[in-house]
C-alpha cells in the first residue's frame, strides 16, 4: 500500500539566497530585508551548507547596543554578546546547520523545525551542499491540495485495498480538508487502520469515520 507522496523535494523553494562566510552584517541584513527570509544560509567551497545566519542571531547588536550586562547577564547570555560584538558570517552564524534532505517526510521536516524551533531548513544532498531552503509556509502547502485529489489518493490508497469487496459501497467526501467515511465493510478491525492512513494523507485536516462492520457494529474509537 502506498502511501502520501509529499516529501520535502515536493515543496521546497529551489531558488536560495546565501552568503559566505565572510558576508558582512550589513549586507546579511539587505539580503534578508530584499529577499523577506528570516535566515541564510552560510555556504563555504563549492556550495556546502556550513551553518546558517538568523534574524536571532542579528538581533543581539541592537539588544546590547547601549547596555552594559552585569556579571549575570554576562555568563547566562555569553554567546550572544559574542554575536552582539560579530561582524561577519563566520561569527554570527548558527553551526552546525540543521538541515534536511529533500527525499524527507514531510512530517520529518516539521519535527525537526519544531524540536530545533527554527523557521526554515536549509536542504541539502547526501554531499551537504545547498538544493533549496524549506519553510514553515511550505510545509503548510499541502493543506491547499484541492478536497477532488484528496478524496481520489484515499480511494485509491486506502479504501480500494483494505476494502476491496464492502457490503455497501464506501462513499469519500472532502470539504475543506475533512475527510467523511461512509458504507458498510466485512472487516470491523480494519476501520481503525483505515482512520489512521487517512489521517496520513497530506492534505487532511482530519477525518470523519462513519463506517460500520458487516454486524452493524462500529469499533470503539
Amino acid at each position: 500500500m502506498r502511501s502520501s507522496p509529499h516529501r520535502v523535494s515536493d515543496v521546497m523553494t529551489r531558488a536560495v539566497v546565501a552568503v559566505g562566510r565572510k558576508a558582512l552584517f550589513k549586507d546579511i541584513v539587505e539580503r534578508m530585508e530584499q529577499w523577506n527570509v528570516s535566515a541564510l544560509p552560510v555556504l563555504e567551497g563549492d556550495g556546502r551548507v556550513v551553518g546558517v545566519v538568523s534574524e536571532a542571531d542579528l538581533l543581539p547588536k541592537e539588544e546590547f547596543r547601549d547596555s552594559d550586562p552585569d556579571r549575570f547577564t554576562q555568563l547566562r547570555r555569553l554567546s550572544d554578546l559574542a554575536k552582539a560584538g560579530a561582524v561577519s558570517a563566520q561569527e554570527l552564524m548558527s553551526a552546525p546547520a540543521v538541515t534536511v534532505h529533500a527525499d524527507a517526510a514531510l512530517a520529518e521536516a516539521a519535527r525537526i523545525m519544531a524540536r530545533r524551533k527554527v523557521k526554515r531548513l536549509p536542504v541539502v544532498n547526501a554531499e551537504g551542499l545547498l538544493e533549496g531552503v524549506v519553510s514553515r509556509g511550505d510545509l503548510l502547502k499541502v493543506f491547499l491540495r484541492p478536497d477532488n485529489d484528496l478524496a481520489d489518493e484515499i480511494r485509491r490508497d486506502v479504501v480500494d485495498p483494505l476494502f476491496p469487496a464492502p457490503v455497501e459501497p464506501v462513499h469519500i467526501t472532502v470539504t475543506e480538508g475533512v475527510a467523511t467515511l461512509t458504507g458498510r465493510v466485512p472487516d470491523a478491525t480494519r476501520i481503525p487502520l483505515a482512520v489512521r492512513l487517512v489521517r496520513g494523507v497530506e492534505g487532511v485536516v482530519a477525518v470523519d469515520c462513519r463506517l460500520t462492520a458487516a454486524d452493524g457494529q462500529r469499533p470503539a474509537r
